[in-house]
């Protein structure tokens, strides 16, 4: 049986330094320093907002029962783009993490849209700019995420991704949308954040 306990969590509330962005590090550490950085896909997006880590010895992740069709990209090159149809609707942005082979990944789950607004409200057919981009279909709707996007590097355009210019004070709590190693708690998100897809659980 899968026990939480077993993997390295990794809590930066808030950072003490700034650091930039490794990808082949853990998918817990990886989703934390996510938080604040700039993301722009054509030159749409903003600021990652929200994030989840999975990785594939715990029985959510997509890498759990190891490489097929659906998941090869995950098992790739970290810094890599791996892109899911979630429920058969929306298409899901995902950042490939660790070595190649170990299947590691972060879904992006809310973003604070900051450029691109237009094309955000042509593609999601809604004005509120709250709306636009949180939860991670949304996200991917907003930022015109298709499976044509699967594979790509980070490195390279369509993306352009900016490490957080100063710490960012970062709160955490369970991963949503799941029922598979819900305790973990995998989810992180930039305290005070108005463009997260649900609440986190109040700390004291």
């Amino acid at each position: 049986m899968f026990a939480a306990e077993s993997l390295p969590i990794v809590t930066l509330r808030p950072s003490s330094n700034v650091e930039p962005i490794d990808f082949s590090a853990p998918a817990a550490l990886v989703a934390q320093r996510l938080i604040g950085a700039i993301l722009t896909v054509d030159g749409v997006g903003g600021r990652i907002v929200e994030t989840e880590a999975y990785d594939p010895e715990e029985p959510a992740s997509h890498a759990f029962c190891g490489p097929t069709t659906r998941n090869t990209v995950l098992f790739g090159q970290p810094a890599h783009v791996y892109v899911y149809r979630s429920y058969g609707i929306h298409w899901c942005l995902n950042f490939v993490c660790r070595e190649e082979g170990h299947g590691a990944g972060v879904l992006i789950r809310a973003i604070e849209p900051l450029t691109g607004l237009d094309a955000m409200r042509q593609r999601r057919g809604l004005e509120p700019i709250r709306l636009l981009c949180s939860g991670p279909g949304r996200v991917g709707q907003a930022l015109g995420i298709t499976h044509r996007h699967n594979g790509m590097s980070l490195l390279e355009a369509p993306f352009h991704v900016e490490a957080p210019q100063e710490p960012a004070s970062i709160v955490t709590g369970p991963r949503i949308g799941i029922t598979k190693a819900i305790a973990l708690p995998w989810r992180f998100g930039l305290a005070a954040s108005k463009f997260w897809s649900k609440p986190f659980p109040k700390h004291t």
